[in-house]
């Protein structure tokens, strides 16, 4: 059965946004091997709106290989798109061969690729984390900490029904101070 890693990054003070942090070469190398490594990325609409950034270096590479790797990860691996108001991810208007929208349910549509063979399903996007922890999908979270407060924004553990408890695999730090904390959570 594949695993589902909610992998996003975070301040201090539990606020997600793909636009506050502190990006290095460091840390863009781990999550183009993190996307490298992975099977499939699921988005939310924001999210996956946000990311299409990166086809502009796909298309005209910035000189910075991190960024560039990046970019190439995320333009490669398949993305799986939750939209109510999206009417389609046609390459043309998104740039994106590699991406489609789900046809199911969140639930469903995680149930179904888990049983499918391959690499991890990997989750990027705030609204799906959530809706995942509640459904109890979740294998593995993949939290990389910014040593930063925002003071404001949407925090992750939003909405939360139930009370988890997770078990710490590992650490990894990087030079701007970010660590990224990975965690199982524990099936009661």
């Amino acid at each position: 059965m594949r695993k589902v890693i909610a992998a996003i990054n975070m301040t201090i003070d539990g606020i997600c946004d793909h636009t506050v942090g502190i990006p290095d070469e460091d840390l863009h190398q781990h999550y183009t091997d993190l996307l490298n490594n992975g099977g499939v990325i699921l988005y939310g609409r924001t999210t996956y709106q946000l990311m299409q950034f990166w086809q502009t270096l796909v298309k005209n590479p910035s000189g910075k290989k991190s960024m560039d790797d990046f970019a190439l990860a995320i333009d490669r691996i398949p993305k799986l798109v939750f939209s109510h108001t999206l009417q389609n991810t046609d390459p043309k208007a998104t740039g994106w061969e590699s991406a489609k929208l789900a046809t199911q349910e969140i639930e469903n549509e995680v149930l179904a690729l888990k049983q499918q063979p391959g690499a991890p399903i990997l989750v990027g996007s705030r609204s799906l984390i959530i809706q995942l922890m509640n459904l109890n999908l979740i294998d593995e979270f993949q939290l990389c900490i910014h040593p930063m407060v925002e003071g404001k924004g949407l925090q992750l553990f939003d909405n939360i029904k139930d009370r988890t408890i997770f078990k710490l695999l590992k650490t990894k730090t990087f030079g701007s101070g970010s660590i990224v904390l990975y965690y199982e959570p524990i099936r009661e």
